[in-house]
């Protein structure tokens, strides 16, 4: 078990998370990406504020990624500024970049944040300012053997993403998403990140220790094989929604087992998950399409549209025509 189980910032927490995102130039779009939508589909998903996050560069002008495109910043980075959570994103130059005297200033920042994560070729920064010394961490799979010959005095480890105390390492892109899920889970629980991943229609999470760049098929942080088996069942029966038996049986549980599943890894009951899916897909149709509300009804599964209508006023405290009326606006 590593120690990311027990730092405060990925136990549940409804509380938003302020976070600060220290972009350097040279970084992969991609891994900005998968730091910041995350957070951002989270929030959507859960409909609150889980997250809030503040874009910063080294001197405050905007960050120029691999591919040409600039990130917006909303400054420079300040080593006395406090948050949660301190996010650098690094990549090409970002190892020339820590020789310098931003290095004190890191040391510094220490003391302000509860977490400090190096995505990428930021786990350069953490490295040059001792900050790895006697901790497990990891980088991009084409550093490894320059990295560990670096800091000697780390536990240099192939892993996806390494969390050790108040610091965590990502190998890149990818695994930095994963890493964002495992945060979400942690914090705000397995539903929400399951529609987090859905949004980026993310079917390959891995565990934090599957070797780069290897790969783990159908998991979310080692959760039970059988819980995507019955998701996928029930994405696939929307419109003629299966019988929780149904379900458990086409799986090789009993409606038991299938029962205690979901209890212990997403916190309700299939029946309930199966109809908030169902709801959620129609709440996107409400908003996004002008599909007509007795159409979505019977897309949703449901026998008519009052029972549809009646259903999702009891979960979105609004009616679906109130819903498209103010989506229409």
């Amino acid at each position: 078990m590593m120690n990311s189980e027990t730092s405060p910032l990925f136990l549940p927490n409804t509380k938003t998370l302020d976070v600060t995102v220290l972009v350097f130039s040279g970084a992969s779009l991609m891994c900005v990406a998968s730091t910041i939508d995350p957070m951002r589909a989270a929030n959507r998903v859960s409909g609150s504020s889980l997250f809030k996050w503040r874009i910063v560069s080294l001197d405050g002008n905007p960050a120029i990624t691999t591919c040409g495109l600039p990130i917006a910043v909303s400054g420079a980075f300040d080593p006395a500024d406090k948050a949660d959570m301190l996010l650098m994103i690094g990549g090409f130059g970002t190892s020339d970049i820590s020789r310098t005297t931003f290095t004190a200033g890191l040391r510094r920042a220490m003391h302000h944040y509860q977490m400090i994560g190096g995505i990428e070729a930021g786990s350069w920064l953490l490295g040059r300012a001792g900050l790895l010394r006697g901790r497990r961490a990891t980088t991009h799979w084409e550093d490894m053997e320059e990295f560990t010959a670096e800091f000697p005095e780390a536990d240099i480890r192939p892993d996806r993403y390494v969390i050790d105390g108040p610091v965590f390492t990502t190998g890149g892109a990818s695994p930095t998403f994963d890493l964002m899920l495992h945060l979400i889970r942690s914090r705000c629980g397995m539903s929400v990140a399951l529609d987090v991943a859905s949004v980026f229609i993310y079917d390959e999470a891995h565990a934090s220790n599957v070797a780069q760049p290897l790969v783990s098929l159908g998991r979310l942080d080692g959760v039970h094989p059988k819980l995507a088996t019955a998701i996928r069942l029930m994405e696939g029966h929307l419109d003629a929604p299966l019988t929780v038996g149904a379900i458990a049986k086409r799986c090789g549980l009993s409606a038991r087992s299938l029962e205690k599943i979901f209890a212990k890894a997403v916190g309700e009951g299939p029946g309930r998950y199966y109809l908030r899916l169902r709801l959620k897909i129609a709440r996107r149709l409400i908003t996004d399409t002008k599909t007509p509300l007795a159409d979505i009804a019977a897309r949703t599964g449901f026998s008519s549209a009052a029972a549809f209508a009646r259903t999702f006023r009891t979960f979105e405290g609004k009616p679906p025509s109130s819903l498209r009326a103010a989506a229409n606006r």
